[in-house]
């Protein structure tokens, strides 16, 4: 067999489209449909020479990866949980009691089985702290009176 038929472009499309299962991120799944759409063209042409069928494969692909990433940019995916991978913002407008004293601006809380590094106004331990913001993995904290 020398010669490319739809049926390969559609078993190639399928195995791209299942790829992006296992790897997603909406690279794959173009790939797969560009497949298609060769394997559509190459229904409607069959006589179409191989070379032909891999420029228009490439073309299509490019373009609608490029499409879809401009698409992107202009309407972002929006997360319903806003801090989602940002586990140090969860913490804001919280109130923990200061396990590490406060001095010269830096001390300790555990929150959620978890000790993190706190800045704020130097205060005892035991004091009540409320985080305000996140620097980094830093927690910004203010005194709870």
């Amino acid at each position: 067999m020398d010669s490319i038929n739809y049926w390969h472009w559609f078993i190639a499309g399928v195995v791209l489209i299942v790829l992006e299962v296992f790897a997603p991120g909406a690279f794959f799944l173009w790939l797969g449909v560009s497949a298609g759409v060769v394997g559509i063209i190459l229904v409607m042409f069959p006589d179409m020479g191989w070379e032909a069928q891999f420029l228009i494969f490439a073309v299509i692909s490019v373009v609608s990866i490029a499409l879809w990433r401009l698409r992107l940019q202009k309407y972002p995916t929006l997360s319903e949980d806003s801090t989602l991978n940002t586990r140090t913002k969860e913490y804001i407008g919280r109130v923990f009691p200061l396990t590490e004293p406060i001095e010269n601006g830096i001390g300790k809380i555990h929150a959620d089985d978890v000790f993190w590094e706190v800045s704020g106004p130097d205060c005892e331990a035991g004091k009540k702290i409320k985080v305000i913001s996140v620097d980094g993995m830093v927690l910004k904290v203010e005194l709870v009176e």
